[in-house]
């Protein structure tokens, strides 16, 4: 009854409380450099991801930003702006900017909340104002802000005074902040920020990434259009898992409405990791319209098998049925754990993955043998007569 409830009060309420800025109205998606090249950036690495993305079918899947994470820049002008590095950006950041726009793609920049960024560069603490209108006028779309060197400050008090800042430029810059989940920022996100982050940041590695799963199940009903729970990015293609996990971490940010920001290798991506990554009906339900977040409806054998499920605009229902456990494992999927009532309706059960129709049902779906940590991702929808 309570998530049911949940669900209705997003359905009323999801875009009226988030950031006034028309962004975020499905999560967004794109790249961060974050997760491959850590520091190890320059303009060489940046522009070719984005070229990289704009043919491989990324853009085409829906992929838009190409965002600059931490190390971009280096000190403070005798003015308080900011100044790009450099040796790694010669050129700086506009010229990027410019060379990503051609590409009909967008730009994310990094800065933190704090004296200092993580990696000791300089924060925007006391400078927000001229550094969200140096990001305007540089082309900038999209702003991470972290929350390193930010002490005892009140972090909806500081966020807020650069959602502020950006939103008085008059230009369009997507907002997300990343306090790690630290502050409970679904509680005041909403009203700040495009998305904001509800987990420490995420590792290449199956624990990792189970614990920021594991995180969304109690705080689904903080997200909706406008403004997401962001469980951090995207790890797929990265080495550390095998590829049947990273199609479970893949299913469950999109059935999560999580950003789909891609940290992988995309001038060398392979193509099973590529495939994974623009997955079409699987990212349709990431991006749908309703922006409902998918749910923990079922878990049984001790949370080792699990059902995730959200309703969907056009009136389907898109569902994963997740086996965590190390041994091969079947799901039965009850109509009554989805919201189908009356739970002898025929639905028709989609194989996202497969592409294919598996058959139609009533009642009840018994997916074939799961594998270890794999998934089953489907969407059903009702019969026609």
């Amino acid at each position: 009854m309570l998530l049911r409830l949940s669900l209705i009060v997003l359905a009323f309420t999801g875009l009226a409380s988030a950031i006034n800025n028309g962004l975020g109205l499905t999560p967004q998606m794109g790249w961060n450099s974050w997760n491959y090249y850590a520091c190890d950036i320059n303009e060489t690495v940046i522009m070719n991801t984005a070229l990289a993305m704009s043919k491989n079918g990324m853009a085409a899947a829906g992929y838009k930003y190409v965002n600059i994470d931490d190390c971009w820049a280096l000190e403070r002008a005798s003015n308080g702006t900011v100044i790009p590095d450099p040796k790694a950006f010669p050129n700086g950041i506009k010229y990027v900017a410019d060379y990503i726009h051609s590409l009909g793609l967008l730009i994310g920049i990094y800065t933190d909340a704090g004296l200092y960024t993580c990696q000791k560069r300089p924060g925007s603490y006391g400078f927000e104002e001229i550094d969200a209108i140096t990001y305007a006028e540089w082309g900038i779309d999209y702003l991470k802000e972290d929350w390193c060197y930010s002490f005892l400050e009140n972090p909806q008090e500081r966020y807020q005074i650069m959602s502020n800042s950006l939103n008085a430029t008059g230009r369009q810059i997507f907002f997300s902040l990343c306090d790690w989940g630290t502050d409970n920022p679904w509680t005041f996100g909403g009203a700040i920020a495009n998305s904001w982050r509800t987990t420490p940041d995420i590792k290449d590695n199956w624990d990792s990434m189970m614990a920021n799963l594991m995180a969304q199940a109690s705080i689904s009903s903080y997200s909706g259009v406008g403004g997401w729970n962001d469980p951090d990015m995207l790890e797929v293609g990265n080495g550390g898992m095998t590829n049947t996990e990273y199609i479970s971490h893949f299913s469950l940010w999109s059935i999560l409405n999580a950003p789909l920001i891609a940290g992988n290798n995309l001038i060398d991506i392979d193509q099973e990791t590529l495939s994974i990554l623009t997955a079409t009906e699987v990212i349709a339900v990431n991006q749908d319209p309703l922006g409902v977040q998918g749910a923990l409806v079922k878990s049984y054998n001790g949370g080792l098998q699990q059902i995730w499920a959200k309703p969907m605009a056009d009136g389907s229902r898109a569902v994963v049925l997740f086996n965590t456990d190390t041994n091969p494992a079947t799901i039965t999927l009850n109509w009554a754990d989805i919201w189908v009532a009356p739970v002898t309706q025929q639905l028709v059960v989609r194989d996202l993955w497969q592409q294919s129709n598996l058959g139609t049902f009533a009642t009840t779906f018994v997916s074939e043998v799961i594998p270890p940590h794999g998934c089953v991702m489907l969407k059903l929808t009702p019969a026609t007569n």
